[in-house]
């Protein structure tokens, strides 16, 4: 007969995912793991297969995290290019913690793992990043007067803009920050 767990999986996962946001994927070991979970190695591996499995899990949080919080705002905004824009602060405040400045789960990924990261991780993320850029086309076409092809370039440079802003997020203080998306958008 089997065990029930004696943990809500949404929970412990949560746990993981502000691990591996603080720590990365690299540096996070399953013993890391045990501790910020309050589960045992056994029910990390009968659950979630292994460490791998952990970190896919977390980053569906994180992405569950970041629709509520940010895309769906974003989405249900009528504000076109003015949306995008608020979707950038959203972002800095989604990606601070109380002690420390984190950035985007995903970007840090990305930036730790490069070329050398795990397919299924890196489909995930690029699944994200494509879900995100087809609202930024979406608000933006919200000006008739721009053509498919300057939509799709300036969905290209927000995107790229957003992935500078979670690096530069983690170092800079709040003006800085502020300075460049108003720059961004200014470019638009």
């Amino acid at each position: 007969m089997a065990r029930k767990k004696e943990y809500k999986e949404e929970e412990v996962i949560e746990k993981a995912m502000d691990l591996f946001w603080r720590n990365g994927y690299e540096s996070t070991s399953v013993r890391m793991l045990e501790k910020e979970m309050g589960i045992n190695q056994f029910s990390i591996y009968s659950s979630f297969g292994n460490k791998k499995g952990v970190f896919l899990k977390s980053l569906n949080c994180y992405k569950k995290k970041a629709k509520l919080e940010l895309i769906d705002k974003l989405k249900n905004s009528s504000d076109g290019i003015e949306s995008i824009k608020q979707y950038f602060y959203d972002f800095i405040n989604f990606s601070k913690d109380i002690q420390l400045n984190k950035g985007c789960l995903i970007t840090n990924t990305v930036n730790e793992l490069g070329e050398k990261a795990d397919k299924e991780i890196i489909s995930e993320i690029l699944n994200f990043a494509a879900s995100v850029k087809k609202v930024f086309i979406q608000k933006l076409e919200s000006n008739s007067l721009k053509t498919t092809k300057t939509i799709n370039k300036q969905a290209n440079y927000l995107m790229i803009s957003l992935q500078g802003l979670s690096v530069a997020s983690k170092m800079f203080d709040q003006e800085q920050l502020n300075d460049f998306i108003e720059s961004t958008f200014k470019n638009l």
